[in-house]
């Protein structure tokens, strides 16, 4: 118990360090006047929320101008705002004094900001990925391996450099989810769901997952139902009842009237942005090269375009895991549901695909070789943003870091796990035949692929015609890669039952701590 604790506190304090080494560079609009970036955005919610009645916080007033990053997220990140808002006040009232405190960058306002997400990433998401690889994650039963999955987790770049370079709280809605996962997990379906709610209003991207948490938790009730009509009607209601009360209790400043109401729904949902923003990797933004939906389609029809494809390519997951629920079929449509959302639905931005990088992560145990591969591309799909933002060196210092920490757990478990693909149901059928070869060819091309992507962009000037050239090819690069793993984690879960993959899950734990063994047999030859 006393070794799992320094090596817990370790890998906080590592944790830790590399998310402060990010912070220490630039973020998103700095010295980027008039309207500055993220970083300024959330400054300034925190500016409105402390000075103005709640009543005001999503209205267009004269102290209130929307159209200078007025807030457009769920109450509980208002309500968030203004906790900071207070702190900030009482450190130094200039801050968040109305009007004047627009644009500020001093450096203890700086150091306060980043300290803002430090803390909550303490208390919301780290504690969350600890519980949910020591406690929830089935077949990884060796500390040893608890231990290095959950460093792997917490060391994932694309989280870190948005939030501590970029600059946003995405922690604390992915750490709300995740504790939702957990509940949903441990058998806690109340809590899991109080949870979930809790994300989805403090991010309404939250709505990613939103789907396969309703799916499961309905497919559940069914289930009692058939059983005990009785037993699966309380639980059916309780269940309803933790999620209209918690809405409730979060939404009821802003119940007093249809019209108030109305207003922070149209902030939440702002259609008159577009179909997408900057240089996304979705379906749109990709197609785009060849079709400009924006100059032939009104919004309405693309708004209609995007729901309507949405939600059909999101039914057979849904139902599969409607009518089949289980906790590996839910991980499973997480991802899936997020994908869709991100590459098929309206006005994406690139950080959205953290909503899937999530849930993936979650499925490192079973399928580490595949979810490594995703998370590598996530965050490379979100280069552009970060080149702009200044953080390159911040980009390519976490990622090499992540890349040569998970080399050291794939190089045994790829070669051991593909010789196990005849039961392995986490393979494509397509890899029956000469699967390592190909496998590691098609990874080494994708790698390849992203290195000189990243050297075009960094060290090539576009064309002058065409400015957006290079980071309109990694966007279209990334898509591809998610359209293909799409395909993949739709075929993990639609081809399995509950029972062949908790078995299945067993077997390819059991390939990363054979890995984990034969590298601590490889330390004791080497020290004799």
């Amino acid at each position: 118990m006393k070794n799992v604790t320094v090596h817990l506190s370790l890998i906080i304090l590592f944790a830790i360090v590399i998310r402060w080494t990010i912070s220490l560079h630039p973020y998103s609009g700095a010295g980027k006047p008039p309207m500055f970036g993220d970083y300024e955005a959330q400054r300034h919610w925190m500016e409105i929320t402390y000075n103005l009645p709640v009543g005001d916080w999503y209205q267009n007033t004269t102290d209130n101008d929307l159209q200078y990053w007025g807030l457009d997220y769920p109450p509980l990140t208002a309500y968030h705002s203004w906790a900071l808002g207070i702190v900030s006040h009482s450190l130094n009232s200039s801050w968040v004094e109305l009007h004047k405190s627009r644009g500020l960058e001093s450096y203890d306002h700086k150091l306060f900001m980043r300290y803002s997400v430090l803390v909550v990433d303490l208390i919301v998401y780290l504690p969350a990925v600890f519980v949910y690889f020591l406690f929830c994650s089935p077949g990884l039963h060796d500390q040893y391996s608890q231990l290095v999955v959950c460093t792997v987790a917490l060391l994932y770049p694309g989280l870190m450099l948005i939030d501590y370079g970029h600059f946003q709280y995405n922690c604390v809605s992915l750490g709300f989810a995740l504790w939702g996962v957990i509940g949903l997990c441990k058998g806690h379906d109340l809590l899991g769901s109080l949870a979930f709610v809790l994300a989805l209003n403090y991010k309404q991207m939250e709505l990613y997952h939103a789907v396969p948490f309703f799916c499961y938790l309905l497919g559940k009730c069914i289930s009692h139902f058939r059983k005990n009509y009785h037993e699966g009607m309380v639980k059916f209601v309780k269940l309803s009842a933790v999620v209209l009360a918690s809405f409730s209790i979060c939404w009821l400043p802003f119940l007093q009237s249809r019209e108030q109401l109305t207003q922070v729904l149209h902030r939440l949902f702002p259609f008159a942005r577009g179909l997408f923003e900057d240089k996304v990797a979705n379906v749109w933004c990709s197609l785009s090269l060849v079709v400009k939906f924006k100059q032939i389609l009104s919004i309405s029809a693309l708004t209609k375009i995007c729901l309507t494809t949405t939600l059909l390519l999101i039914i057979p997951s849904s139902l599969d895991l409607l009518f089949r629920p289980s906790i590996p079929k839910f991980k499973l449509a997480l991802v899936n549901s997020s994908l869709i959302f991100f590459l098929f639905s309206f006005q994406v931005h690139e950080k959205s695909i953290l909503l899937a990088a999530l849930p993936v992560l979650l499925l490192l145990p079973e399928n580490f070789f595949a979810c490594i591969w995703f998370l590598l591309i996530s965050t490379f799909s979100m280069l552009p943003l970060l080149v702009n933002d200044g953080l390159t060196i911040a980009f390519l210092a976490s990622t090499l870091l992540f890349y040569l920490l998970c080399d050291i757990l794939t190089c045994v478990e790829f070669q051991q796990s593909v010789n196990r693909c005849n039961q392995n149901i986490t393979r494509l059928k397509f890899f029956l035949e000469k699967q390592s070869q190909m496998l590691f060819a098609a990874f080494i091309v994708s790698i390849t692929g992203m290195v000189i992507l990243t050297f075009v962009l960094l060290a090539i000037r576009p064309p002058e015609r065409y400015p957006d050239l290079f980071p309109v090819i990694v966007s279209a690069y990334s898509c591809a890669h998610f359209l293909m793993f799409l395909v993949y984690f739709h075929w993990c879960q639609l081809t399995i039952s509950p029972s062949s993959f908790l078995s299945s899950s067993n077997d390819r734990t059991e390939s990363i701590q054979d890995n984990l063994s034969v590298k601590r047999q490889h330390k004791k030859l080497k020290s004799n």
